[in-house]
């Protein structure tokens, strides 16, 4: 990967407004979660497969009581009825303070109820009814090895023409990558289609280089693979200073465009904290206080 040289400012600065995961039945993390992050940060809470969706409700109304933002998943393919998607609509909005929510199709090979994607999902109406008019959609800079690359762009394009007719405040989180380029190339090609949308932009906090690889198997992500399997010095990097040469590189080519900390339309960094959220929060803060 090509190495560019930011202003010192630079990753301090893009580390503002950024958004982190959280599964939502490890108590301790979301307690966690309540001392150690910042009034108004976005606190996604992930849908593992086989688990109740419901057990989002109590932790989402303790993040949105404390003053942080709780962004719920909802994973189109593990929803297993429309009643059980309204009634998890209703509860996140009454109950929780929930105004916004990622959708995503669910790393599920066949659908346990009628919704096959998360096109479908926002077509339902469930969280339109509630008032949940903000809805995240994923991203993939590198692709995703079960769809092909035409119907990645079909599917993003009918979400966003269908956010658009319905005044829905569409945003976009990426997977997260290994690698700078396939996430600035992504970004060029998205406003280079004149598509606007804001974007989060993924990256794995600080973790241990077998962990690193686990995950990228697990999600698919080839590319970002070969980066750490195949460039020992660039994965010895990123074990040993986390995010940061993605980061400094993404940064890096936003000052070369247009004299910003981020590309233009990125909204912020996601972080997947696949190291342990205390681990990637204390990185970031050290980070922060350069």
């Amino acid at each position: 990967m090509k190495q560019v040289s930011a202003a010192p400012h630079s990753i301090a600065t893009t580390l503002r407004g950024y958004s982190i995961e959280v599964h939502p039945g490890e108590t301790k993390v979301v307690d966690l979660a309540l001392e150690r992050l910042d009034p108004g940060t976005e606190v996604f809470l992930t849908w593992i497969p086989g688990t109740n969706p419901m057990d989002m409700i109590e932790p989402a109304a303790k993040l949105h009581s404390a003053g942080l933002v709780p962004v719920p998943h909802v994973g189109a393919r593990h929803i297993e009825t429309a009643e059980q998607l309204e009634c998890f609509a209703k509860r996140l909005a009454g109950e929780a303070g929930v105004d916004r929510v990622l959708i995503v199709g669910g790393d599920r090979p066949k659908p346990a109820g009628p919704f096959n994607n998360s096109l479908g999902v926002m077509q339902s109406g469930a969280f339109q009814r509630v008032g949940i008019l903000r809805m995240a959609v994923a991203g993939f800079p590198e692709g995703n090895p079960n769809i092909p690359e035409h119907l990645l762009q079909e599917a993003l394009q009918s979400k966003l023409r269908f956010a658009r007719d319905e005044g829905l405040l569409l945003s976009i989180v990426t997977q997260f990558c290994f690698d700078s380029a396939p996430i600035v190339n992504w970004l060029r090609r998205l406003r280079a289609q004149g598509v606007d949308t804001p974007v989060r932009v993924g990256l794995a906090g600080p973790a241990s280089l077998m962990t690193l690889a686990r995950y990228a198997v697990r999600c698919g992500i080839g590319n970002s693979l070969h980066v750490l399997t195949e460039n020992t010095s660039f994965a010895k990097l990123l074990v040993e200073k986390g995010p940061e040469p993605i980061i400094r590189v993404i940064a890096a080519s936003a000052e070369e465009a247009n004299g910003d900390a981020l590309p233009q339309g990125v909204a912020g960094l996601h972080f997947f904290v696949f190291g342990g959220f205390k681990k990637t929060v204390d990185w970031i803060n050290a980070q922060r206080a350069q």
